[in-house]
């Protein structure tokens, strides 16, 4: 069965399992703020878990097991639990820690980070989809990508910084008006207060990330972690030598890229050309 068509089998356990934590909190006498603050956590973190939509993780079991005095119980069943319900959906796994991280370093050289989608972009990005998508299934899509971008507008956004390959800016995924209302759009976006937008252009006798796009980011926690996509799948990066290699390539693309002043210029010489 393809991977979009595929049925959530870990939502009823997940909910168990959620379930067991909201009755032994309960048990304790705590509301999940209180609770969430002992284990270092955010109250809505706690929340997801015993709703079922977030899935608890091992350590955090083992923490609430000796917190709330429950002899293992949620360990024992972290442990048996089948592997698919131990890791969520990878689009899922990303766009929870995506929404609640406090800082992002995004590498792109095929297409926009969708965080700078426009609508119409993100459309003609799904209508490249194969096997093609139909048109209910675009435009849900296309929603989701949208609602993502509701992290920028937060009162406290993320610091977020992106370097993105010329090729996406000369590329007209979704014909020229598409491409012209994308190139506005961009430009906005270098002016926005806590973005940061810089172009590696074509050319380059050195590239510090020629394996491919990948995203390094810090949780509110201040937990570093990386991700990255291939073809058919995704893998978020936990180990602190591997996210730190990502965050060398990062930094040392930045330094190979325009900075900003440049990168707004090319993007007002990009749309006087048009």
């Amino acid at each position: 069965m393809h991977p979009r068509k595929r049925p959530r089998k870990n939502a009823s356990a997940m909910k168990l399992v959620g379930k067991l934590v909201a009755r032994f909190r309960e048990a304790a006498g705590l509301t999940q703020r209180e609770l969430a603050e002992r284990v270092s956590t955010h109250e809505e973190t706690i929340a997801s878990i015993e709703q079922g939509r977030r899935p608890l993780k091992p350590d955090m079991a083992h923490v609430l097991d000796q917190l709330l005095d429950t002899k293992g119980a949620l360990e024992t069943a972290v442990e048996n639990m089948p592997e698919v319900d131990l890791i969520p959906a990878w689009a899922e796994q990303y766009m929870d820690l995506e929404s609640e991280a406090i800082a992002l370093s995004w590498f792109e050289n095929q297409v926009l980070p969708g965080l700078l989608q426009t609508k119409n972009y993100a459309k003609a990005v799904f209508r490249s989809k194969v096997p093609i998508l139909s048109e209910e299934e675009i435009n849900a899509q296309v929603t989701a990508r949208l609602k993502r971008q509701e992290i920028l507008r937060r009162s406290v956004p993320p610091t977020a910084s992106f370097v993105i390959s010329e090729a996406i800016l000369l590329d007209r995924l979704g014909g020229d008006e598409v491409h012209k209302e994308t190139l506005r759009h961009l430009r906005t976006c270098a002016d926005l207060p806590g973005i940061t937008l810089q172009v590696m252009p074509l050319g380059q006798q050195t590239h510090a990330a020629l394996s491919g796009p990948f995203i390094v980011l810090e949780t509110a926690d201040h937990q570093h972690l990386g991700y990255i996509e291939t073809q058919r799948g995704s893998q978020i990066i936990a180990d602190p030598d591997e996210v730190s290699i990502l965050a060398q390539k990062y930094a040392m693309l930045r330094t190979q890229a325009l900075n900003t002043e440049e990168t707004k210029r090319l993007l007002d010489r990009l749309r006087g050309e048009q």
